[in-house]
């Protein structure tokens, strides 16, 4: 019999009322299982909801997870959506973590210790933390892991290959050279394709999407900040790890995610066009200039 926790503790409740459901054979067990790492406000959960079998979001922010729970009742109730309220590390820690939240924005919070000039901007919480290894224990092997978690995307990866686990499909951002670096040396991918953070919103509006659940079309558009896509539902073909290391180069880093498959092959062919290359150094040259001009015009007006 399953005994309602205390209703404080949504979080442990959702949890303990989806393990009762599996236990007791009400819910099938389930294939795909999607891991939103950094989850934030469940902006991505509605699409995930069409390529996967279970979801288990996982946000260090309670108050966001909160919302999550609050918006996503139905989902939970039918053991399609776990949350967990937690730091998620690539090592065993014996207590809570400190973990800074944002003051401005709650999508720039995060575990590694801000700069000494940014300190200001984010409140230092402690929150319990649970290793990518024990989550995945507890849950299911991935069918796609989302690492969004600012500044410790690297650490997640390592820990995760260090385990042996290199899911079908997988993604991080590239904030550093270090996060396609691990995908390629240490997970051994070498399909890969990318996603404008900046721009899902608008690329990825009102795209059919086929659910694999219900094998559907339906449309889908992605809300501003999500994560957009994952696997064959991103645009372009999958390119080769050295192919796609130009387009690194060329796009460079920031709010931008890689993404990797072992299960697609990577199209040989698929690489920069001599056209895209022509166009990107018009494009820097006319910038160049563009500033040079006015800098030279600020310098005019300041001595006349």
């Amino acid at each position: 019999m399953l005994k309602t926790p205390p209703a404080s503790d949504l979080v442990a409740y959702t949890n303990e009322y989806t393990a009762f459901m599996l236990a007791e054979n009400l819910i099938p067990m389930k294939k795909k299982v999607v891991y939103d790492l950094g989850a934030n406000n469940g902006d991505d959960i509605p699409y995930y909801l069409l390529k996967s079998d279970i979801i288990i979001a996982v946000e260090a922010n309670p108050i966001l997870c909160e919302l999550m729970i609050e918006k996503f009742k139905v989902e939970i109730q039918a053991g399609r959506l776990i949350v967990e309220n937690c730091v998620v590390t690539d090592k065993v820690v014996s207590d809570a973590v400190d973990f800074y939240i944002s003051k401005t924005d709650h999508v720039l919070s995060q575990l590694p210790q801000p700069a000494p000039s940014n300190l200001i901007m984010f409140e230092k919480v402690a929150l319990p933390a649970k290793t990518i290894s024990s989550l995945i224990e507890a849950h299911g092997h991935p069918y796609y892991i989302k690492i969004d978690i600012e500044y410790y995307d690297a650490q997640i990866l390592r820990a995760l290959f260090s385990a042996g686990i290199y899911p079908p499909f997988i993604s991080a951002e590239s904030h550093s050279i270090e996060v396609f670096a691990l995908l390629v040396a240490h997970g051994g991918y070498n399909a890969f394709k990318m996603v404008d953070g900046a721009s899902v919103s608008k690329v990825y509006s009102n795209r059919l999407i086929i659910s694999e659940n219900e094998r559907m079309q339906e449309k889908f558009s992605f809300p501003f900040h999500s994560a957009g896509p994952f696997g064959n539902d991103v645009d372009g073909p999958w390119m080769s790890a050295d192919n796609f290391l130009q387009v690194l180069v060329l796009e460079g880093l920031g709010w931008k995610d890689i993404h990797a498959t072992n299960l697609e092959s990577a199209d040989p062919s698929a690489r920069i066009s001599v056209y895209y290359l022509c166009l990107f150094y018009t494009r820097r040259m006319i910038k160049a200039m563009l500033t040079r001009v006015s800098t030279s015009l600020r310098k005019r007006l300041s001595l006349g």
